[in-house]
């Protein structure tokens, strides 16, 4: 195996939430403003901590007046609503590809925009123990999420892997891999299961395009 570290998205790449985030940010963010707001401008923000998100929205529409860090607390409440309903499931494979990959001596870490509670609260209801993998890095354990490589790298500080060429980065967002590529890893892996399709991570720089993390445990 020439990867030591798979570092690896939660929403839309480990773990099928249904998108459920980004339509209970735009609906929070659609109340607060008052209007709709344009997929694209949306779609940027995939993949970033999820205040970060709400301020670049806000920013990008060059919207003042609204309080970003009550908005912020009212989407975390109603996005924990909404996972309660519509409990996520892990896609198909990676329990099994996850599971392979540690048998080899591979570490397992997952890093996420979420909060550390949402993160934990989104692993068991999607029925994953969280000693299932070696580590969990989200938001708020770094002074700035993707693209920047911090979770990235606190990935590597948690599992003890100290050269980031033997580290594999996987996401279903451009800024996954943007990060991936900040970081220098040596693995940069879109996912085809989340926000964003083959065109727009085929666009960004990678080492690889996946269907989904079913075989990640065949790359070399």
């Amino acid at each position: 195996m020439t990867f030591q570290l798979a570092s690896l998205d939660m929403a839309g790449t480990t773990i099928n939430e249904g998108g459920i985030v980004y339509r209970v940010m735009r609906e929070q963010l659609e109340s607060a403003i008052g209007r709709a707001i344009d997929d694209s401008v949306i779609s940027r923000w995939n993949g970033t901590s999820k205040r970060t998100a709400i301020v670049g929205v806000l920013d990008e529409l060059g919207i003042d007046g609204v309080d970003a860090d009550a908005l912020y607390a009212h989407f975390l409440v109603a996005l924990a609503a909404r996972y309660e309903s519509e409990p996520p499931t892990l896609f198909p494979g990676v329990r099994e590809s996850v599971a392979e990959l540690r048998s080899r001596g591979v570490k397992v870490a997952l890093q996420t925009g979420y909060t550390r509670d949402i993160a934990e609260s989104l692993m068991r209801s999607a029925r994953w123990e969280l000693d299932a993998v070696d580590a969990l890095v989200t938001a708020d354990d770094v002074a700035e999420s993707r693209p920047a490589p911090y979770m990235i790298f606190r990935t590597m500080e948690a599992t003890g892997v100290t050269d980031v060429r033997r580290v594999l980065v996987a996401g279903d967002t451009v800024n996954d891999l943007r990060a991936g590529t900040n970081a220098g890893a040596g693995y940069v892996v879109g996912v085809l299961t989340g926000a964003h399709d083959v065109t727009r991570l085929g666009e960004e720089e990678h080492t690889h395009l996946l269907p989904s993390l079913a075989t990640m445990a065949e790359l070399r």
